[in-house]
């Protein structure tokens, strides 16, 4: 396969879903956006594996809990203006598109995503970046979205070359998918884009040691060549990586990969998410399990957002010392 996969035609044809369930994941697909990239289809073993799981629409997506939330973040009340979330006082997202190169069927924004982007117009992104300009409690600008690294490295490198050229901003911090799911965005002239006279982080979210790719690997090479520092973020999911050998692989090849393992996230209870909740206490049990069992460099912090927006709360698990 050599293009993104984005209708449910495509899907059935690539053997990625059955024809049987093409009425459901039809209506699936008018809610909520399809994505699956070459570099991701080719890690697809079976229709229902851990890389398919995540990217895969099923009919489940139909079924909304009384627990789930259209905005579990609750980005909205912490808006000041568009594209901006100011939830805590020294550091702030800023949303610059809400297109992704794959749509991660448990994403927590999965309302507000698509190919339809959501990209903010220049009058837009003006007023976002004055808002950071006249912030000065905020220390860290946060570029997710949507993924910021689907933006061309001119616009992305016209943003942070802003944000850097701010005396109070101390850190940039990138989110993506992109070195897993599109490895090859990942040019010399993104790289060239990072801006070098203020530390920049990249955070990767990866589920599965499958997808860390000899092509993912490389990408993260060229990001840590340019001097980026590289975390890595992913969600504890029922069917990908809720086992302590799953997650110690994940963990294990994201070091090789030279990649930190910054967070371990509860999942976040968007509408049609259930099939993949693992209960907190499964979660703390499997970290447990890999307690000595793994390097302290591969070892996260396990967080839950608090309600209302009250941002991530460390879920342990609790030791003793005796």
């Amino acid at each position: 396969m050599t293009r993104t996969i984005t209708t449910v035609d495509a899907l059935i044809s690539a053997g990625l879903a059955p024809e049987a369930a093409r009425p459901a994941l039809d209506q699936v697909a008018q809610r909520y956006a399809v994505a699956v990239t070459p570099a991701v289809a080719a890690l697809i073993q079976a229709p229902d594996d851990p890389i398919a799981r995540q990217y895969v629409p099923d009919a489940a997506e139909l079924l909304t809990q009384p627990w789930e939330q259209d905005d579990p973040t609750a980005d909205a009340p912490f808006t000041p203006v568009k594209g901006v979330v100011h939830r805590y006082p020294d550091r702030a997202l800023l949303k610059p598109l809400l297109a992704c190169p794959v749509y991660c069927r448990f994403c927590f924004r999965r309302e507000h995503v698509g190919p339809d982007g959501g990209l903010l117009s220049p009058a837009e992104l003006d007023a976002a970046l004055d808002w950071f300009a006249r912030t000065p409690a905020v220390r860290e600008a946060i570029l997710t979205g949507g993924d910021p690294l689907m933006l061309s490295p001119r616009r992305l490198g016209g943003m942070l070359g802003r944000l850097a050229a701010m005396p109070h901003i101390e850190l940039l911090r990138l989110h993506t998918r992109v070195p897993v799911a599109a490895p090859g965005l990942v040019t010399a002239a993104l790289c060239a884009a990072l801006p070098r006279d203020k530390p920049v982080y990249v955070c990767v979210h990866a589920n599965h040691a499958r997808e860390f790719s000899a092509d993912a690997m490389a990408a993260l090479a060229a990001l840590h060549q340019a001097g980026v520092v590289l975390l890595g973020q992913s969600v504890l999911l029922a069917g990908v990586n809720d086992s302590a050998a799953a997650l110690e692989d994940l963990f294990r090849a994201m070091l090789r990969a030279r990649v930190k393992p910054y967070y371990l996230h509860q999942l976040d209870p968007a509408p049609g998410t259930a099939r993949f909740a693992v209960p907190v206490e499964r979660g703390r049990a499997l970290l447990r399990e890999l307690r000595g069992r793994v390097s302290g460099l591969a070892w996260p912090t396990y967080v839950q957002e608090g309600p209302g927006g009250t941002g991530k709360k460390p879920l342990g698990p609790a030791w003793e010392v005796t």
